[in-house]
C-alpha cells in the first residue's frame, strides 16, 4: 500500500481547515492545517508535504507573500491557493508568486482533488533538481528542502561528494578527516554517517544516498550534488 500524500491546509477559519481535511481525508490523504503564516512556514520548511493549499487571506496576513516566501527559499512543492476573489489581476498576482493553481471560493470538492492530483503527477513527472552543498552556510539545499550541517558532517558529506560512485573506506575517511587530531577509533566514521543519514531522511528528496559497502566502505549514490 503506497503513502497516502501528506498535505498541509493554510487558512485562519478553523470551520474550512476542518471541511478541507475531513474532505481530503475522504480520498485518502493525510492533512495537517495551520492557521497562522509563520508557523506554516515553519512547518513547510521543516517537515515533508506533498503539496500544499493556501488561503490568499490568513488573518491580517498574506498567503501570496507565504508563497513568494517559500518559492524564494527553494521550496518547490506544489501549492494550490484559495481565494473569494475572482478578479484576474488576484489570480495572477497568486500564480505569479509561484503558486501552480488557483481555484476561486465557492468550489466543487471534487475539482480541488482533480487539480491536487494533476499537480501531483507534474511533481512526480518532474526531473528533480540538482542538490547542491553550500561551504559559506553549511547547507545542502535541494528544490524542496534544506538542511544545516555541522562542520564536520558537511566535511564527510564533501568529501563522498567529490568521490561519488567510488567507495571510499573508513581509514581513507578517517585520515581525511580526523588524522593528526587525537581521535582514537575509526569508529568515528560511522557515528558522522549515521548524524548525515538522520538530516538527510528521506535521502530521495537530495537525489542520492550514502551506501555502506560491505568489505569496502562507503558511497555516495545517485546524482551528486554541486559543489560550490
Amino acid at each position: 500500500m503506497s503513502t497516502p500524500t501528506r498535505i498541509l491546509i493554510v487558512d485562519d477559519d478553523p470551520e474550512i481547515t476542518s471541511a478541507l481535511a475531513r474532505g481530503l481525508a475522504l480520498h485518502g490523504y493525510d492533512t495537517v492545517t495551520e492557521h497562522r503564516v509563520d508557523s506554516a512556514m515553519k512547518l513547510l520548511r521543516e517537515d515533508p508535504f506533498g503539496a500544499a493549499i493556501i488561503d490568499v487571506m490568513i488573518g491580517a496576513d498574506s498567503g501570496i507573500d507565504l508563497v513568494r516566501a517559500l518559492r524564494g527559499e527553494g521550496i518547490g512543492l506544489p501549492i494550490v491557493m484559495l481565494s473569494a476573489l475572482s478578479e484576474v489581476d488576484d489570480r495572477a498576482r497568486g500564480l505569479e508568486a509561484g503558486a501552480d493553481d488557483y481555484i476561486v471560493k465557492p468550489f466543487s470538492f471534487d475539482e480541488l482533488v482533480a487539480r491536487l492530483k494533476v499537480q501531483e503527477r507534474r511533481a512526480h513527472s518532474e526531473k528533480p533538481r540538482r542538490a547542491r552543498l553550500d561551504p559559506a552556510t553549511r547547507k545542502v539545499i535541494c528544490s524542496t528542502r534544506e538542511v544545516v550541517l555541522t562542520e564536520r558532517e558537511f566535511g564527510l558529506l564533501q568529501l563522498l561528494a567529490r568521490h561519488a560512485g567510488e567507495a571510499q573506506s573508513r581509514g581513507r575517511i578517517f585520515d581525511a578527516l580526523w588524522a593528526g587530531e587525537g581521535t582514537s577509533s575509526e569508529n568515528v566514521v560511522d557515528v558522522y554517517l549515521g548524524y548525515l543519514r538522520r538530516k538527510l531522511d528521506p535521502s530521495a528528496d537530495f537525489g542520492f544516498e550514502i551506501k555502506t559497502l560491505r568489505n569496502r566502505g562507503f558511497m555516495l549514490d545517485g546524482t551528486a550534488p554541486d559543489l560550490d
